[in-house]
């Protein structure tokens, strides 16, 4: 058998290099201590850095942090990666712009099966989305729906404010996706990995809600019987969402006002500081504005938690994505479930897109898994629809201009006075023969459960 010599090993470590450096997605690799080995041509184009400044180096060092910002898992004293991982990160590159990547990261191991490092790809995906979002050409974002060009002004909002610290504020009705949008600026951001821990100020008991935003030491009241951690400082290195922030207590105002300002908090009993590195998300369903005039808010915390102000339109603003949510609820259903394929008929979309919808897209996921449950068949009539959608669609008939009969006002008035057409026809402002003669020519109007 003839050996191999130094220059076949020399020649095929080349061929493997001039293989990768051919590549569009970019190449790193480390070893177990984090020194880089490889960094091919597309990891220079993506990242800016020359391997020259790369290679031999701690990839937190060379890179100006971990290039995995808080997905990193060589951060502690030992590695805590698994075999195989995908994930989203924002990088900074070496000229301080921010690039949206996708990584797949592979631990490599050796003849023996024991690990000897890491070998990452990834691809710049930050153009790709700029243009989807002006194209119009986007359907979601960081797990949010919405095509409408108000939602697409609100994914730009979020690209754009992922990278910095700033407070941001969000406002919006009820069950519009404030805390989505929230999660999304943080999945965005450089802190991505990190703890996002969401707060619910209204919901929080009113004996409790400092202990539970700022912990407590042992012994500080009764019932404190250890020291416990506190929201903020479990969000450390991470984001910390306020929802409700207009319900905050004045005293816990003045506490938060004093975080935003300096970044340290006092736990109950304690009269130590304790310094915490979170970024503050708020959102209200109130104009916090209004709540400063009324003296409700303290001005200096509104203007402190209002630096960038983001606006969620009500879903009645953008009824051009009912059809696309509907369909994503959908989905989520029949993947828990195991459930065949469902479809909306146009009747039914007909009736849920002249709805107001007060509770906005909460409202309509929930719709959507009543009219699912209501079914008996794949199809999803208007007669699996709630009964104040029905109503509604009804209402707005009898207060607008006198106009035909059709199927679905005649099924939303007959299933609203149980099958009485008497009623139905007094409900519709016609006559008793006038409504038995169109339900004569159309017997498709009469509910099947009446």
């Amino acid at each position: 058998m003839k050996p191999i010599s130094l220059d076949n090993i020399s020649s095929q470590k080349n061929n493997l290099e001039r293989i990768l450096d051919n590549l569009k997605e970019g190449i790193i690799a480390h070893d177990l201590d984090r020194n880089i080995f490889f960094f091919n041509k597309a990891a220079e184009k993506i990242t800016g850095f020359n391997r020259d400044e790369i290679l031999g180096k701690d990839c937190h060092e060379a890179l100006n942090g971990p290039f995995c910002g808080e997905n990193c898992s060589f951060c502690g004293t030992s590695p805590t990666f698994t075999d195989k991982s995908e994930y989203s990160a924002t990088i900074v590159t070496k000229t301080g712009e921010s690039r949206r990547i996708e990584m797949t990261a592979t631990m490599m191991k050796d003849e023996e099966n024991r690990n000897v490092g890491i070998l990452a790809s990834f691809r710049d995906v930050t153009d790709l989305l700029n243009l989807q979002i002006k194209a119009r050409d986007l359907t979601g974002f960081s797990n949010i729906i919405g095509r409408h060009p108000k939602m697409l002004e609100v994914f730009q909002q979020i690209r754009e404010v992922a990278l910095y610290d700033s407070p941001v504020h969000i406002c919006g009705e009820t069950g519009t996706g404030k805390e989505l949008v929230a999660n999304a600026i943080h999945n965005e951001s450089l802190r991505n990995g990190a703890p996002f821990v969401p707060i619910n100020c209204g919901a929080l008991p009113e004996g409790l809600i400092e202990s539970e935003l700022f912990g407590h030491v042992k012994g500080s009241f009764s019932g404190a019987i250890r020291d416990k951690k506190g929201r903020f400082e479990l969000a450390d290195n991470g984001t910390i969402f306020l929802d409700e922030v207009a319900e905050l207590p004045k005293h816990l105002q003045v506490k938060l006002l004093r975080f935003l300002q300096e970044g340290v908090l006092e736990k109950v009993g304690s009269e130590k500081t304790t310094r915490v590195n979170a970024r503050i998300i708020s959102a209200a369903n109130k104009n916090l504005k209004n709540e400063v005039k009324k003296n409700n808010f303290r001005d200096d915390l509104y203007y402190r938690l209002n630096v960038i102000p983001i606006t969620l339109p009500p879903l009645r603003n953008r009824k051009n994505d009912i059809p696309l949510l509907s369909e994503h609820f959908l989905k989520q259903i029949e993947q828990k479930t195991g459930s065949d394929p469902h479809k909306i008929s146009e009747s039914a979309m007909s009736i849920m897109l002249d709805y107001p919808w007060p509770g906005n897209v909460r409202e309509l996921e929930n719709v959507i898994q009543f009219a699912i449950i209501k079914s008996r068949t794949k199809i999803i009539s208007s007669d699996n629809l709630p009964l104040e959608l029905l109503e509604s669609r009804t209402d707005r008939i009898r207060r607008g201009p006198a106009s035909k009969l059709d199927a679905d006002i005649v099924r939303a008035a007959l299933i609203k006075t149980g099958g009485n057409k008497a009623k139905a026809a007094k409900l519709l402002d016609v006559g008793r023969a006038t409504l038995y003669r169109f339900l004569n020519d159309h017997p498709g109007a009469v509910p099947v459960d009446i």
